[in-house]
Parts: C-alpha cells; sequence; structure tokens
C-alpha cells in the first residue's frame, strides 16, 4: 500500500508540459539561423527536416518486438525520440513558410531593378508608420517607412508583385499626410538591401513627392482619430504624463522627454512604453473586472474579451509588433491563471510557432525574444516564485508575492538579452519595475479612456487624461530617481560572449538554488560577509579630489550624439576640440574640468554635432584662437559658425597638414587636409586631423573621417606609434582596419549619444578596437571619460564610476 501510495503522488506531482515548447524554441533557433539563406535553400533544408520526422515517426510506431531487455513487451517509443521527430516538424514548418514568405516577397522585377539601382515608378501600401529620424547634422531629416510595393514600371518593365522595400525620404513635409496602410504612388530609385536576409527586399530614395492613392479603411481612420484626440487630450499634462501616457496606451513614444527615455532604458522600465503583452494582460483584466461588476454571464465574458482586445489592437495599429504582444498578453493571463496554468507551455509553444510561421522575420527580432523570454519567465517561474516569497511574509502582505515575482522572474529571464542590447545587468530593474507596477494599469485605463471619449468630444477626454497624469508622473519619477542610484548599473562584458556568460550564471544559480538557499538558511553570517565583499568589489573606488580626476591628459564630455575633447595646457586653460551639439553641455563639462579659459578651439569640420556648441562656449569664457577646417561643408552650418567667431572677435584660422601649434603645455601638428583638398570630398572627409601631445600621451583626433581620407592617414602616419585614439565618426562601420591596428592605441575615445538612431557605435567598430586590445572608452555608456598619467604609467576615469 505504501508503494502504490507513493506512486500515485509521483504522478500527480506537477511536471512542466515540453512537448511543443521544445520543438517551437528550436525551431526558432533554426529559423533565426537560415533567415539569411535563400528560399531554395530553406526548402532543401525542411524537405531534409520533414524526412527525419517521418523516419522517427516510423520508427515510434514500428512492430513491438524483443529488445534487449528481459520483457518481450518492451517497446522503443521513447520521450527523446518523440521530441526529435516533433522539432524536426516545426523547423521544417517555419522554414516551409519563411521560404514562402521570401519567395513572395522576391517575386516579379523589383530585385532586379534594385540590382541595377533603376529608377521606379511604384505603387504600394504603407506597412509601417512613417518615422523622422535627424542626423544631427545640417543634412535634412530622414523620413523612414516601409512600403509593399505592388505596382513597379521601370527599365520598360511592368510587374504586380507583393514585394517590401525600405523608404529614406529626404523631405519630411511632402510625406507628412502619408499615414499608415495609406496607398501612395511614387517615384525614385530603388537599389539593394544593406544586410542580407533582411524583412525588406530593396532600398527606395523617392525623387519626388508621393500622391495619396487611396486612405486606410474607416475603420483604422476611427482608431487613427482616437490616436490624436489622445495626444491632444495630453498636451495641457506635466511634461513627464504627456509622454508617458501615449507610451503605455498605444506604443507612441515621441512625446516623451529624451532624459526620461534614457532613464527608462538605465532602470529596465523601457517595456513600459511600448505595446506589450502586460498592456494586454491590463486590458484584458480590466475587462472581465468590468464584466462581472455588471453581471455578465460568464459565458459571454470571454466574447467580450476578445472583442476588447480586437479593438485595442486596432488602436494601437495591428503591426506585428503588436500583434506579437497581444498573443504573448493571453499567453501571460494563461499562465498566472490557476484553472489553465498547465496549458500555458504549450501555449506559448503554440504561440511562437504560429507567429514565426506568420512572420518569419520576427525570429531575428530582440523585441520578439524579449517578449517570448518574459512570458516564458512567467510561466515558469512567477507562481512558484510568487507562492515561495508569499509563504515568507506576513499574511496581510502576502498578495506582494506575485507582484515581487513578476518583474523578478521577467527580469531574470531576459537579461542575457538585456545585456546583449546594452552590454551593462540592471541592479535596479526589479525594484523599479515593482515601485511602477501600481501606477501602470490606472495609467493605461485613464489612457484608453482618454482616446475613446476623445474621439466623441475632447473636452470631456480631458478629466481622464488628468485622472492619469499623477500614476504616469510618479513612473516617471521612480524611473528617474532609480536611474541615479549607485550601482544601478553594472557593466558585463559586451556582445554574444557577455550574454551566454550571463546565461551560464543564470542557468547555474536557478539549478543550485535550493542548496544555496539551504546553505544561506544554515550560514547566514557568512553570505552577509560574501555580499559585503562582493559589494565592496563592485563599488567604484572614487579618484582623490573627486572629478577630474587628478593627471588627468584628455577628457571626452557627454554631449549627446556628438564630439567634445579637452585638453589641457595649464591649471585653468585648454584647448577643445569640437564643441558638440548643445551649448549647455559643452559648457557643464568644461565647468566641471575647471576650464577658466581656452588657448584654443579646434573646429573638425561644420556639422552640428561638432559645433553647434560653440556659441555657449563663446559666451561662457575667453577663446584664444580658433583652427578650422578648410572645407566649408555644409555651407549654412559653416557660415553661421564663422560669424559666431567673428562677432566675439576670436581669429581663426584654416588648419592644413604640416601645420604646427604649442599651447601652453600641449602642441599639435596637423596631419589632415591636405592644402589641395577640396569641397567636393564632403564635411566628414574634410574633417581635421590632428597630432596631440599632452604630458606624456600622444593623442589622434581623427574627426568624423571615413575611407579616403583614412588611407592618406594611413600612410602618413606609418610606423608611428599613438597612446589614445578619438575613434572616427561616433564609432560608424566606417573604420580603416589598418589603421586603426597600426596605431597601436593604449586607449579608445568614442564620443556618442545615448540611444542614437544610427547605431553607434557599430558591432563591428567596436569588435575592431576589442581585437586591437583598447581600453574603449564611450560617453553614452560612461559619460565624461578622461585619462590620466600615474606613476606606473597610464589610467583611465569615468564620471559615472
Amino acid at each position: 500500500m505504501t508503494a502504490s501510495t507513493a506512486s500515485v503522488h509521483a504522478v500527480a506531482a506537477p511536471r512542466l508540459d515540453l512537448r511543443l515548447l521544445v520543438p517551437a524554441l528550436v525551431a526558432w533557433a533554426v529559423a533565426a539561423t537560415a533567415l539569411p539563406c535563400p528560399p531554395g535553400a530553406q526548402l532543401g533544408v525542411a524537405a531534409g527536416l520533414g524526412a527525419v520526422a517521418l523516419s522517427v515517426r516510423r520508427f515510434l510506431r514500428g512492430p513491438r518486438g524483443p529488445t534487449r531487455g528481459d520483457h518481450p513487451g518492451a517497446t522503443w517509443t521513447t520521450a527523446p525520440a518523440a521530441q526529435v521527430g516533433l522539432s524536426a516538424a516545426a523547423c521544417g514548418l517555419v522554414l516551409v513558410a519563411a521560404a514562402g514568405h521570401a519567395a513572395v516577397a522576391r517575386a516579379g522585377e523589383v530585385p532586379t531593378l534594385a540590382a541595377e539601382r533603376a529608377v521606379v515608378q511604384v505603387r504600394g501600401t504603407v506597412l509601417t508608420e512613417p518615422r523622422t529620424i535627424s542626423r544631427a547634422d545640417e543634412r535634412a531629416d530622414l523620413v523612414v517607412l516601409t512600403l509593399r510595393v505592388d505596382h513597379v514600371e521601370g527599365r520598360g518593365e511592368r510587374s504586380s508583385p507583393r514585394t517590401p522595400v525600405l523608404v529614406f525620404a529626404t523631405s519630411p513635409d511632402e510625406w507628412s499626410q502619408v499615414s499608415w496602410r495609406s496607398r501612395i504612388e511614387v517615384a525614385g530609385r530603388l537599389g539593394p538591401p544593406e544586410e542580407t536576409g533582411a524583412a525588406t527586399v530593396a532600398v527606395l530614395t523617392p525623387h519626388s513627392a508621393p500622391r495619396l492613392v487611396q486612405r486606410p479603411t474607416v475603420l483604422l481612420g476611427w482608431a487613427e482619430h482616437a490616436r490624436s484626440r489622445l495626444r491632444s487630450a495630453v498636451d495641457p499634462l506635466p511634461a513627464d504624463a504627456r509622454g508617458l501616457i501615449p507610451g503605455l496606451v498605444i506604443g507612441d513614444t515621441s512625446l516623451t522627454p529624451t532624459e526620461l527615455t534614457e532613464a527608462m532604458l538605465d532602470t529596465g522600465m523601457s517595456h513600459l512604453s511600448a505595446v506589450s503583452g502586460s498592456n494586454v494582460a491590463i486590458v484584458l483584466g480590466a475587462v472581465v473586472v468590468l464584466c462581472r461588476c455588471c453581471g455578465v454571464r460568464r459565458a459571454w465574458r470571454p466574447v467580450i474579451a476578445v472583442g476588447a482586445l480586437v479593438g485595442f489592437v486596432i488602436l494601437c495599429r495591428p503591426e506585428p509588433s503588436v500583434l506579437r504582444a497581444a498573443v504573448m498578453g493571453v499567453v501571460g493571463l494563461i499562465a498566472l491563471s490557476s484553472a489553465r496554468r498547465s496549458s500555458s507551455l504549450p501555449a506559448l509553444g503554440v504561440a511562437v510557432l504560429v507567429l514565426l510561421c506568420i512572420w518569419p522575420e520576427l525570429a531575428r527580432s530582440y523585441g520578439f525574444a524579449l517578449s517570448t523570454l518574459a512570458t516564458l519567465g512567467l510561466v515558469i517561474f512567477a507562481r512558484p516564485w510568487g507562492d515561495a516569497i508569499a509563504g515568507r511574509l506576513p499574511k496581510r502582505l502576502s498578495l506582494m508575492g506575485d507582484a515581487i515575482a513578476i518583474p523578478l522572474a521577467a527580469q531574470v529571464v531576459c537579461a542575457p538579452v538585456i545585456v546583449l542590447l546594452q552590454g551593462s545587468v540592471s541592479t535596479i530593474a526589479v525594484l523599479a519595475n515593482l515601485l511602477a507596477a501600481p501606477f501602470v494599469a490606472p495609467t493605461t485605463i485613464a489612457g484608453i479612456g482618454a482616446a475613446l471619449l476623445g474621439v466623441l468630444w475632447l473636452p470631456i477626454a480631458a478629466p481622464l487624461a488628468w485622472a492619469g497624469a499623477l500614476p504616469a508622473w510618479l513612473i516617471g519619477r521612480i524611473a528617474r530617481v532609480c536611474a541615479e542610484v549607485p550601482m544601478g548599473q553594472l557593466d558585463w562584458v559586451d556582445g554574444a560572449p557577455g550574454a551566454w556568460l550571463l546565461t551560464g550564471l543564470t542557468v547555474v544559480v536557478l539549478l543550485t538554488g535550493p542548496w544555496l538557499r539551504q546553505c544561506a538558511g544554515q550560514h547566514p553570517y557568512a553570505v552577509l560577509a560574501l555580499l559585503a565583499l562582493l559589494a565592496a568589489a563592485a563599488w567604484p573606488v572614487p579618484t582623490p579630489g573627486g572629478w577630474p580626476p587628478t593627471g588627468w591628459v584628455v577628457a571626452g564630455c557627454d554631449v549627446g550624439q556628438g564630439d567634445a575633447f579637452v585638453v589641457p595646457t595649464g591649471p585653468t586653460s585648454a584647448v577643445l576640440v569640437d564643441t558638440g551639439p548643445e551649448p549647455g553641455l559643452v559648457v557643464r563639462c568644461l565647468d566641471e574640468l575647471g576650464v577658466e579659459t581656452l588657448d584654443a578651439v579646434v573646429l573638425s569640420h561644420f556639422h552640428s554635432d561638432h559645433v553647434q556648441g560653440l556659441s555657449g562656449v563663446l559666451d561662457a569664457m575667453p577663446v584664444g584662437a580658433a583652427y578650422v577646417t578648410p572645407v566649408r561643408d555644409p555651407p549654412g552650418e559653416a557660415e553661421r559658425t564663422l560669424d559666431l567667431l567673428a562677432d566675439a572677435g576670436v581669429p581663426t584660422y584654416p588648419a592644413l597638414a604640416g601645420d604646427q601649434m604649442q599651447w601652453g603645455s600641449a602642441s599639435a601638428r596637423v596631419l589632415w587636409p591636405l592644402p589641395t583638398t577640396s569641397a567636393r570630398t564632403g564635411a566628414n572627409e574634410g574633417s581635421v586631423v590632428l597630432d596631440l601631445t599632452s604630458g606624456r600621451t600622444r593623442i589622434l583626433f581623427t574627426g568624423d573621417i571615413e575611407t579616403m581620407a583614412a588611407a592618406q592617414l594611413r600612410r602618413a602616419v606609418a610606423g608611428e606609434r599613438f597612446d589614445v585614439l578619438k575613434v572616427a565618426h561616433h564609432g560608424s562601420a566606417v573604420q580603416d582596419r589598418e589603421l586603426v591596428d597600426g596605431l597601436g592605441a593604449q586607449v579608445a575615445m568614442i564620443g556618442v549619444g545615448a540611444d542614437n538612431t544610427f547605431g553607434h557605435p557599430t558591432p563591428s567598430a567596436l569588435a575592431l578596437l576589442r581585437q586591437t586590445g583598447a581600453v574603449v572608452l564611450r560617453t553614452d555608456t560612461d559619460g565624461d571619460i578622461a585619462v590620466l598619467e600615474t606613476e606606473d604609467g597610464r589610467a583611465v576615469a569615468t564620471q559615472r564610476d
């Protein structure tokens, strides 16, 4: 009887149903790997996997013959074999879908015309909301959108494909009337995409203004009207609330202050200002509660909830990211439901497979990875961790168990992907999300109400907008305060190695969790001592005298997406190389460095991200002289800058190769541009390149030079060594490998803005710098940066640490 009872207990124990999830995850990994391959190769792999699946199925259903054991009736059927068969079938299904999508997208004349860079006339449907991107220089802003081309004419050929192309337009005013799902006609030049396997088959550069052929449907027009009314309703609110309410409700972050966006990224709260599974769960939960309060019959509640979900998706726009969030939100609710929790893992597996079949490009989407992993964390860990935490809290606080476990589970599972994106580990994210959680639902519900009522009459939406203002403002305050917490962000190994390292550590901690908890209970003082030791080891040690560090020889200012570097020439004097895009930021940096006068300002070129801070510098302190590039490009910014210097009475000289300067303790020589360099080279290639010596440290300032100038510079400095390299063009992909390798720099300094739209610094540039062995300092992650000389050589310091 005892054995029988034990057997019953063993069967009844809760188990994770991985039968569908494992094949889905394997199919995801295979799809991410195979996505850049041609459709034919994908179909070939799919056929092979289909053969494997059929072979396994036949193997599992084969005759039950004697085995090597003592039981003649034993079967060869095993769970691992079944998983292999299901995984092969799932991979084959996803690859067939991917090949089908790719074949449809590449059908027609668009790929051929793109390879020939032909001028064409196209007509199609706008698939994404047009986004305006500032290029931080004198070039016009870019309008970026995805267009599904269904008619194309070019080179005497006509075709009616269904081909997605990426549009880069340089006239925002001409595209202001183009909206999501509208049909347009436009002429332009096609070109091939930058990446193999990209979701778009070609790039279109328009040559004319778009002609609106058809507006979106009435339903989508209503949704756009509601979105517009929501933005109008929140217009009178404080800045943080005005930006967060549209972000939480419809994923519109255009009104969010830049500082708040950075704070939410640093604290792991950025998912709140995007349409995510949590938004869907809040909407569905609110509808179910409302139905219960109104006495709606239980049988009708799911129907009403589904209807509300469809309406919410339409309001947010049914783009792939929104539909993905809707699916994952439903799976998350299933995971947190006591009645259907056992179905959550199979539901997640089905959701992953369905989404990958409909949109194969999601296999390489970080948003899809984060959404899926967060849902997986909720499914596996949220309920048991919540119960465990609740069991250790007073009874009246037991509800806090789930509130703590949900953000903790999501953060633990998503941390490796976040490291891949940010290069750091957030120690404050769980606490920040826990503090913000009570205010998310009121903000979302009030915002949805304001959007819906605003369609009827805007004045009645204002009270609801103000009702959501307080919780939204509190979310913003939590993000800003938590972003300032010391050690809220811990630096981690960059790139894939860092992600795999954190994944391994996470798995080890999860597997050894019970043993570690037992050890902690038995030796609490040893655990406290270990935690204190780890904190002491990670806590940044301030340099004597604070900032700036003693003995600094060059400093980089955190001025956003731009360059501003300072070299001391005396106790309170310095040389400034470029001024960044914001006058206030560069002046702040100079004040903190103790600079009272500038012997010189060197302006590498006239793009606004290098010269627009000049007005603040001229107002704040005396400037002895200015050295500028002879390449007057762009003309408007060059003229404005030279007028500023003339009005301030600052002597201005062209900097040409061969010129030498001496400023106090610093000396320099100009390596580029040559006296023969013309304006046709462009602003970046005409950047002033400076070989500057400060103390015992030799620094190479490279402005924004690109391929041509870098090749000339490589020949000019062949065989010479530098201690510090100011990386060209904010760490763009256009780096001269031979030049960087040959310099032998110990430190690489990058002036770059956080969350910039250019992808700077690029992974290829960072990988190149790591290969040279240089210590990389970045103003986007490190704030103000400095290189200093010590008795033992050189050291680096950052203001944030």
